[in-house]
C-alpha cells in the first residue's frame, strides 16, 4: 500500500498550497482593502468640508435670499416703529446680525432741500440703529454723516440706475444685486426695490426741476459678526474642530501630528474661513470603523473558500479511503477463493490422476473437495445476504428463542471447531425472547469466529451475557484479544473495512462486522463496540425484548 501512502500526500500537499494561496490572497486583499479605505478617507477630508461649509453658512443664505428682500414688501413706507419689528425678527432668527442701521430716505426735486442731500435728489430724513436685547436707539442727523458712505454708494446705485432703466421690463437678478445690495466685509446695505411705475415717476422727478414732490424709500444697513455663526460640523467623524478664523490665521505651531484643511466664506463673511482641525488618531479610528465591514467580508469569503479547500480535501479523502478499501477488497476476495478452487483443482487432479488411490485416499480427498465448496459457498452466502439485508428484501421471521438452548448450541459447536478456544456465559433474569433465530445466529457466529480469530495464541477466551434491561435485552461479547484503537470504533461497522495487524492479512474481506450491524439493524437493534489496544474488546448487541 506504499502507492496509496504517496497519493494521499500528493493530495494533502496541494490543499496546503491551496491554502497558503488564499491565505496570501486574503493577507495582499486586506492590505490593499485598508490602503484604500485610508485614501478614500483622505479624500473624504479634503473634499467633505464642502458640506460643511455648505450647512454653516446656510443661515446667512437664507438671510441674504430670503430675509434681506422682505423689505421690498413695505414699498419704502417704513417707519421707526415697524423698521424695529422686522429688526426683531432677524436678531431672533439670525444671531450672527449684531446691528441694524435703518435709513428713513426720500426722492424729491435736486433743487429741494433736504437733510441730508445726495447731489441726485436722494437724500435722509432720518437714520435709527438697532441692537438685539437692548431696545432700540433713534439716532441723530449727526449719525446719518457717520454713515455717509453707506448712503452715498447706494444712493449713487440707485441714480445711476434709475437714469437709464427701461420701465418695459423687470430688473433682472445682476441688475438687482448690482442696484440695490452693496456688500462688504461684515456688512451688507440693501435698498428696497421700487416698482416700474415708481421708476417712471422718479426719472421724471430727477429730470423736470419745476415739479415739487417727495417719494420715500427705504435703506437699511446691516452689522454683522462672523464668528456668532453657528459651525454645523455634519462630518464629525472626519473633522474633529472646526472653527471660523480669519483668512490671514495660519497657525505657526502646526505638529505633523494632525491634519488641516479650510474652506473660505463667501458674501459678507468673505474675510473669514472654517478651519478643520482632525488628528492622526482620530482620522486612523475612522479608516478602522470603514475597514471593518470591508475585512469582515473578506474573512468570509477566505472562510468560505477554506470550506471549499476541506470539503474537496475530505471527498478526495473518502474517495481514497474507498479506492483502498475496494482494492482491499478484490484482493483478499481474490485470495479468498483462490484458496478453495486451487485446494478443489489439485484434489481433482489427484482423482482423475492415473495412480490408484486407496479408500482412505478417495475418502479424504471427497472430505476436502466437500469442505472447501462449504466455504465458497458460505462466502458467497455471506455476500448475497449482505446484498439482500441492503436491499431489504429479507423478511424478519420473529420466533421464541429458548436462550439457554439457542447459546449453548453455538458454544458446543465452537468448542469442536476449536479446542482451545475457552467459552463460557450468564443468562441473567431472561429465559426467551422473540426474534429472528438465524438472524440472531449469523450474529453470534460473527462474532464468535471474531474473537478467535483476533486473539492472541493462549488467550483465546470470550464471555457472552445475557441480561433485560428495560424492554430490550443486552447482548455482550467480551474477548482478551487485540483490541483495537479508539478511532477504529466507528470504522470497523463500515463495508471493506479491516484493521491493518497482522491477524488481518489473509482471510478477512471486511465483511463480517459490516454484516453484523445490518442484520441487528435490520432486527430493529443496535450494536455498539468498546475496546483498548491489546486489552481485549466488547461487542454489545441490544435488540427489543417483545414480540
Amino acid at each position: 500500500m506504499k502507492a496509496q501512502k504517496s497519493i494521499y500526500r500528493k493530495n494533502f500537499s496541494l490543499i496546503t498550497a491551496f491554502l497558503v494561496l488564499i491565505t496570501v490572497s486574503l493577507v495582499i486583499a486586506v492590505i490593499i482593502s485598508y490602503n484604500l479605505t485610508a485614501k478614500y478617507v483622505e479624500n473624504e477630508f479634503a473634499s467633505k468640508k464642502i458640506e460643511v461649509l455648505d450647512q454653516t453658512v446656510k443661515p446667512y443664505n437664507d438671510f441674504f435670499q430670503l430675509k434681506i428682500p422682505e423689505i421690498t414688501s413695505y414699498q419704502g413706507f417704513l417707519d421707526s416703529a415697524s423698521a424695529a419689528n422686522y429688526s426683531a425678527t432677524v436678531f431672533k432668527s439670525y444671531p450672527f446680525v449684531r446691528r441694524v442701521l435703518f435709513y428713513d430716505l426720500q426722492i424729491s426735486n435736486p433743487a429741494s432741500k433736504a437733510t441730508i442731500t445726495h447731489n441726485q435728489g436722494i437724500s435722509v430724513k432720518a437714520v435709527y440703529q438697532y441692537k438685539p436685547k437692548h431696545g432700540n436707539v433713534k439716532g441723530a442727523k449727526d449719525m446719518a454723516w457717520s454713515n455717509t458712505d453707506d448712503f452715498k454708494q447706494m444712493a449713487l446705485k440707485l441714480s445711476n440706475f434709475i437714469s437709464v432703466a427701461d420701465t418695459s421690463r423687470l430688473p433682472t437678478q445682476d441688475e438687482i444685486f448690482r442696484t440695490f445690495y452693496n456688500v462688504t466685509p461684515d456688512k451688507i446695505s440693501y435698498l428696497n426695490i421700487p416698482r416700474r411705475e415708481d421708476i417712471r415717476i422718479y426719472q421724471s422727478l430727477l429730470k423736470n426741476g419745476n415739479v415739487k414732490a417727495f417719494y420715500k424709500q427705504n435703506m437699511m444697513t446691516f452689522l454683522l459678526d462672523a464668528h456668532q455663526l453657528k459651525v454645523k460640523n455634519t462630518h464629525p467623524e472626519l473633522y474633529q474642530q472646526v472653527t471660523i478664523q480669519p483668512v490671514v490665521y495660519d497657525p505657526l505651531d502646526l505638529d505633523g501630528g494632525r491634519k488641516v484643511t479650510e474652506a473660505a466664506l463667501t458674501g459678507a463673511f468673505s474675510n473669514f474661513k472654517l478651519y478643520f482641525i482632525s488628528t492622526n488618531e482620530h482620522l486612523d479610528h475612522e479608516i478602522d470603523r470603514r475597514f471593518l465591514p470591508i475585512g469582515a467580508i473578506v474573512l468570509l469569503i477566505y472562510f468560505f473558500l477554506v470550506l471549499i479547500g476541506w470539503l474537496i480535501y475530505r471527498n478526495l479523502n473518502i474517495n481514497l479511503k474507498v479506492f483502498k478499501l475496494q482494492y482491499d477488497f478484490i484482493n483478499n476476495f481474490t485470495h479468498e477463493f483462490k484458496t478453495p478452487v486451487s485446494v478443489i483443482k489439485i484434489a481433482g487432479s489427484n482423482l482423475k490422476g492415473d495412480a490408484e488411490l486407496s479408500e482412505r485416499q478417495r475418502r479424504h480427498y471427497g472430505k476436502i473437495l466437500d469442505e472447501e465448496a462449504d466455504k465458497l459457498n458460505e462466502l458467497m452466502n455471506k455476500l448475497l445476504s449482505f446484498t439482500q439485508l441492503e436491499n431489504k428484501s429479507i423478511t424478519v421471521k420473529r420466533e421464541e428463542i429458548n436462550l439457554q438452548q439457542f447459546v449453548k448450541g453455538y458454544i458446543d459447536t465452537f468448542k469442536i471447531k476449536y479446542p482451545d478456544f475457552n467459552l463460557t456465559y450468564n443468562i441473567e433474569n431472561v429465559s426467551g425472547f422473540y426474534s429472528d433465530p438465524v438472524l440472531l445466529g449469523s450474529v453470534f457466529q460473527n462474532l464468535m469466529e471474531n474473537a478467535y480469530k483476533y486473539s492472541h495464541p493462549g488467550k483465546k477466551e470470550l464471555f457472552i451475557n445475557i441480561k433485560p434491561e428495560k424492554r430490550n435485552i443486552v447482548i455482550s461479547f467480551t474477548d482478551k484479544g487485540i483490541g483495537m484503537a479508539r478511532y477504529e470504533h466507528g470504522d470497523v461497522f463500515k463495508k471493506f473495512y479491516r484493521i491493518e495487524n497482522q491477524y488481518n492479512q489473509n482471510g478477512s474481506v471486511g465483511l463480517g462486522l459490516a454484516f453484523c450491524k445490518e442484520l441487528v439493524n435490520f432486527m430493529d437493534g443496535e450494536i455498539s463496540v468498546t475496546s483498548k489496544i491489546n486489552e481485549g474488546s466488547t461487542f454489545t448487541v441490544t435488540l427489543p425484548l417483545g414480540v
